[in-house]
């Protein structure tokens, strides 16, 4: 029988609305409580479980709902834990608010829930800065896409002699055929000397129809895409100042974006990590400025504390196949359909590297050739984050003479199965042609 080891333990099924609580029965006689949603409420609810000698608390992670009531548990000094819906899910047949409460108190009263990873203060408010910065970038994308939408419609083909509108000539052009200029001979003038189209091609793919709504619209979508990088500005600021409040970071001077297109952060993501690190993390392949600060943002500055073995750090990534195994034999290994922004991070990293002259670009396209694109990215997100992983906890710098020497290897071991394969060959062939003398 499993053993009771937290007689102080109480399970809340979280909602938007209300939030059921359960304690053990012995500690009340109404064991089971509904409380309201609001600040009060939460604070009664707090109340009434300190009251009753409650120590520790496990809640499901319902969407944002719970956060909340987290920080003002953890001001009463109770214990939270905050659990994976999928490792509690109820008995079936059960369902209720009331069941799921008394399912997870009586789960947490015996230990069998594990609580999720959860960042310090400092570093939670980085993480909504990021996230935030994120939101930014691809609102930009959608507004970029509506402005390419109304050159269309004017029939405006300046997408086929530039690479991108949000560019110097771009938007010249379009701030001049905002402010009324029509005539292409004039709009073409306005091209930067590095654009390879001919003048005679500029003006053509600047003749087109410039109606009301369609100027309009385009005003619109350019105005949003202005308003949203002067966002993104204020926004890095913010992160910048919170970066200086982590230990040991020295503040540094913003750096300046080169293009507009540009939407790496204008801080100096580099320095500041390898003064809280101690080691530089962008030197990996494939580990740019804006991916470097994702991930901190997402893990905080004590990887190994958080994270005891690279094991765990890899699956809590989610980027190892949950493996599943009966009888000696794994019946089930694929990896979870689950949401990790960290992990999605080192997805994007690795899906950078397809034309990569690198080691990893290497690898990633001998993965893409054994099992497909998919299964490739994952294997090389994980390599990434190992990498990740060794150079954060281990103060070891990067080192890419290691993974050449690895390439080397699998390049020397290609040949040795190539050479052994045209031994058979050769010896085939040559058996072939003696059984053939052999029959005449």
């Amino acid at each position: 029988m499993t053993k009771l080891l937290n007689s102080r333990a109480a399970g809340i099924d979280i909602s938007s609305k209300e939030h059921v609580v359960a304690i053990p029965p012995e500690r009340d006689k109404e064991s089971v409580r509904t409380f309201g949603s609001f600040t009060d409420d939460l604070h009664r609810l707090a109340r009434w479980l300190k009251s009753n000698g409650v120590t520790s608390v496990a809640m499901e992670s319902t969407g944002v709902y719970w956060y909340h009531l987290f920080t003002i548990l953890l001001d009463y000094d109770i214990e939270v834990h905050l659990v994976n819906a999928y490792h509690v899910k109820n008995v079936p047949g059960r369902k209720s608010d009331v069941n799921d409460a008394q399912w997870l108190q009586q789960l947490h009263s015996y230990g069998l829930l594990k609580n999720c990873f959860q960042p310090d203060n400092l570093t939670r408010a980085l993480r909504s800065y990021v996230r935030y910065r994120k939101t930014l970038i691809r609102d930009i994308t959608t507004q970029t896409q509506r402005m390419q939408k109304s050159l269309e419609q004017m029939n405006i083909k300046l997408n086929n002699v530039i690479r991108d509108i949000n560019g110097k000539t771009g938007r010249v052009i379009i701030e001049k055929i905002l402010q009324g200029e029509t005539n292409p001979h004039t709009l073409a003038q306005y091209a930067d000397a590095r654009i390879k189209a001919s003048r005679e091609v500029m003006v053509k793919s600047l003749q087109g129809t410039f109606r009301e709504e369609h100027l309009f619209l385009l005003s619109q979508s350019y105005n949003t895409v202005r308003f949203l990088e002067q966002q993104l500005e204020t926004c890095d600021k913010q992160i910048q100042q919170t970066m200086h409040c982590f230990e040991g970071v020295i503040p540094q001077e913003p750096v300046e974006r080169k293009t507009h297109r540009s939407k790496q952060p204008t801080l100096p993501v580099g320095a500041y990590l390898k003064q809280v690190y101690g080691v530089d993390v962008t030197r990996i392949y494939g580990i740019k400025h804006v991916t470097a600060l994702c991930v901190f943002s997402e893990t905080g500055p004590d990887l190994k504390a958080r994270f005891p073995t690279q094991k765990q750090w890899l699956s809590w990534l989610n980027v190892v196949p949950d493996n599943q195994i009966s009888g000696g034999k794994v019946i089930k290994s694929k990896v979870k359909k689950k949401k990790n922004i960290a992990g999605q991070a080192f997805r994007d990293a690795a899906n950078a590297l397809w034309n990569a002259q690198n080691p990893l670009g290497d690898y990633l396209r001998n993965k893409k050739a054994k099992s497909g694109g998919n299964r490739a990215i994952v294997a090389t997100a994980r390599k990434l984050a190992s990498i990740y992983y060794k150079m954060v906890t281990e103060l070891v710098e990067f080192n890419p003479d290691f993974l050449q020497q690895n390439t080397q290897q699998y390049l020397m071991d290609k040949l040795k199965k190539l050479e052994k394969a045209q031994n058979n060959v050769i010896a085939q062939l040559s058996n072939n042609h003696a059984f053939n003398d052999l029959v005449i």
